[in-house]
């Protein structure tokens, strides 16, 4: 399995693949090749910025001369007219390197912005809000990493790290007890140590798990905020919670209050506008 780095890695050529194919011909046509010069990442909306450490590594990967000075880092807040960096190198290879930069940098900045707004409205709850696998194809980990920069808490990452059985698991299995036993029996055969979580859909499929056990966190799937408040009350610490489902800002506190240990939110990573910036030469 690829690690973090090497997924990151991948998208970048892949990127560079797309946009520069065999060259960036407006540059190479305009711009000398001794041609030395400075540009600056601006932030055009107030936001929480993510994606400098990214950028570090676009420009790396166009360039390894490209000498990079950071004046704000991820996770702080920025406002409109904020310079975040400067980079100062070959012109043609900070041309090259401007567009796919941005395109990341935003879009991290986006999430990163959305996340943070979810979050602040818990403050004073020990509530935390979660990321889902509603990502963009090839970006997960940045995603994911953005999340974080927020002040979001990553829930699995894919597929592969945890066992989050679900409504369709439940129904082809043929039951909830029978899913969480094949899940158990299946970590013990394979030599996997991995946190299982359960989707109900009742407070009677809650009661099924209590008497069943076998997981780690019970997920109340579309339950309103006073279901959850009762559903939290009969599971009593047992488990860890989560809630998921329907959950939009407005009604995101509370859910919160009905005193739920996680939230899932798709939204932060499936309906987020890029924070916008540009990188302007000095």
């Amino acid at each position: 399995m690829k690690t973090k780095d090497e997924l990151i890695d991948d998208l970048l050529d892949l990127a560079f693949a797309e946009d520069v194919g065999d060259g960036d011909h407006t540059t190479l046509s305009t711009i000398p090749a001794d041609a030395m010069g400075k540009s600056r990442l601006i932030i055009k909306e107030d936001g929480v910025l993510s994606g400098v450490e990214i950028a570090r590594k676009v420009l790396e990967k166009v360039d390894p001369s490209i000498k990079m000075e950071v004046f704000i880092g991820d996770g702080a807040d920025v406002r409109k007219g904020d310079i975040a960096f400067t980079a100062e190198g070959p012109v043609r290879s900070l041309l090259v390197a401007e567009r796919t930069m941005l395109n990341i940098m935003q879009r991290m900045s986006g999430v990163a912005t959305m996340t943070r707004r979810y979050q602040d409205e818990l403050k004073g709850l020990h509530t935390r809000v979660l990321d889902t696998r509603k990502t963009t194809p090839g970006m997960r980990m940045l995603e994911k990493e953005a999340v974080k920069t927020g002040g979001g808490t990553n829930h699995r990452i894919g597929l592969f790290d945890m066992i989050l059985i679900k409504d369709n698991h439940i129904d082809f299995a043929g039951g909830i007890e029978k899913a969480i036993d094949r899940a158990n029996e299946y970590c013990r055969a394979n030599g996997k140590d991995l946190r299982i979580e359960v989707e109900v859909r009742s407070l009677d499929d809650i009661r099924r798990v209590l008497e069943h056990c076998g997981v780690d966190r019970i997920m109340f799937d579309n339950f309103t905020p006073e279901l959850t408040r009762e559903a939290v009350k009969l599971v009593d610490g047992r488990f860890e919670t989560e809630s998921s489902g329907g959950i939009t800002l407005e009604n995101l506190r509370s859910y919160g209050e009905a005193g739920v240990d996680f939230i899932s939110v798709g939204a932060l990573t499936h309906s987020v506008k890029g924070l916008d910036m540009s990188f302007k030469a000095v």
